[in-house]
């Protein structure tokens, strides 16, 4: 059974701002692709819940009459990888298939899923997709000889659902609610928070131990911190961030504590007057110490100047 809000679209900002993000994209997303096939074997999150942890961690959750598999991994082969560990795991015949956010390792997989599997994913999401999809595989595809065998001649798939800001999908004893609640590392990102489980399923948005990276024309950082807002009154048990590791409900508050950290050292430096590029480069080396554990710490300054760009 599915419930689904009315659909929506909403404009995307100007193609300058998105290649801006592509290049920024690119210096900080080769650094996970060293492996990028997924292996078939998973993690036991909850009773529901299971993953295979890689690039990117792709959750899977089975119910008794229906399977959702939340990202198909990088370029088709990794899909049917994907495809196969669900058929294993499925105790009923329906597959379901939805995706955090436009990046190929998360969206370019599709055509690796049976062509009966039902594609869902939200509209601000499938907009981002329509545009900037395939110029995204083509830039994936030059980070390494297997990336651009992964992702050859890869044709993105038209989703059988779209939906405005939830959607909730009820599997047969466990029930999926896929949200779209604001922009953050893009615009569309979907998050999915699995019930009786309370396991969440964070795409970006909220990862362990790295780096908030706002891609391209996606949120700023006072939306992100919006997102996180309505996330904490979930309490979710379990975290499956897109990429890291698994965390539990404390991954949300330090989410927020890092980003408002960074809000709060820029605007200490803009009032200084350090000039926007002088606080990234400032900021970025300050956390390397601070945070001599997180990953990521580079797009720092990226983060800085939209703080900066937000405080006018």
């Amino acid at each position: 059974m599915i419930a689904i809000g009315p659909f929506f679209m909403s404009s995307l900002r100007s193609r300058n701002l998105f290649i801006l993000g592509l290049l920024c994209a690119a210096s900080g997303a080769g650094q996970n692709m060293d492996e990028p096939l997924l292996k078939e074997t998973t993690t036991k999150v909850s009773d529901h819940v299971y993953v295979i942890m890689g690039f990117p961690n792709v959750a899977i959750v089975v119910g008794n009459t229906a399977t959702l598999v939340v990202d198909t991994g990088l370029g088709p082969r990794n899909g049917a990888t994907v495809a196969r560990v669900a058929k294993k795991l499925a105790k009923g015949p329906r597959l379901y298939l939805t995706t955090t956010h436009f990046h190929p390792e998360h969206a370019a997989g599709d055509a690796g899923f049976p062509a009966d599997t039902i594609l869902i994913r939200d509209a601000v999401q499938q907009q981002e997709l329509d545009k900037n999809g395939l110029p995204m595989v083509a830039m994936f595809s030059k980070f390494s000889p297997l990336n651009a065998e992964l992702l050859k001649d890869v044709k993105l798939r038209t989703p059988d659902i779209i939906f405005e800001t939830e959607a909730t999908l009820d599997l047969g004893g466990v029930t999926a609610r896929l949200m779209w609640l604001g922009a953050g590392h893009t615009k569309g990102d979907e998050l999915v928070m699995v019930e009786p489980d309370s396991a969440l399923i964070s795409g970006d948005i909220v990862q362990n131990k790295m780096v908030p990276s706002i891609f391209g024309d996606g949120g700023t950082p006072a939306s992100w911190l919006a997102v996180l807002d309505k996330l904490a009154p979930l309490h979710p048990r379990y975290i499956v961030p897109d990429h890291g590791d698994l965390g539990d409900e404390s991954l949300i508050g330090k989410e927020r504590d890092f980003l408002n950290d960074v809000g709060v050292r820029a605007m200490q430096l803009k009032k200084q007057g350090v000039s926007a590029e002088d606080a990234g480069k400032r900021i970025t080396s300050e956390f390397k110490s601070k945070y001599p554990d997180y990953t990521g710490i580079n797009p720092l300054a990226n983060l800085v100047k939209l703080v900066y760009a937000e405080s006018k």
